[in-house]
């Protein structure tokens, strides 16, 4: 399994966790993590994985904003800091400046353009905690 697979497994547990609590989905700020997401998309591999980190499918919808990324202590509490991947684009370039301000602070200052969502018409999460949208 590689590096942005593993992490796509923790976003996806984290996404379970905050859409269970009512919280608005994670977003996606790493363009690795994000490509491994793509590729896994619509594969029996990809329903396997939700299921078992969330018991049930897992949508990727388009959803563009900017800001403070809202799960990162979650992800902390359960996985430590936020490894190198989620600050490197597709092409395996690190944002230095944005890892150093991380390790820095504890925050994550980013853009991103897509989040999860429950993808299967269950009613596991009401549409009152599939909040996607940014204030």
């Amino acid at each position: 399994m590689s590096t942005a697979t593993a992490e796509l497994r923790r976003f996806l547990t984290i996404t379970g966790q905050r859409l269970k609590n009512g919280e608005s989905a994670p977003e996606m700020f790493s363009p690795a993590v994000d490509a491994a997401w793509h590729e896994m998309l619509g594969t029996p591999q990809y329903v396997a994985l939700c299921q078992e980190t969330i018991g049930q499918p897992i949508s990727h919808v388009a959803n563009n904003g900017h800001g403070p990324i809202a799960w990162v202590a979650a992800y902390e509490e359960a996985y430590g800091p936020l490894p190198q991947i989620w600050f490197t684009d597709t092409d395996g370039r690190v944002d230095e400046e944005a890892i150093a301000r991380y390790r820095a602070t504890g925050t994550v200052v980013a853009e991103w353009d897509c989040t999860p969502t429950g993808g299967d018409g269950d009613d596991d999460f009401a549409p009152q905690q599939l909040k996607t949208g940014r204030q």
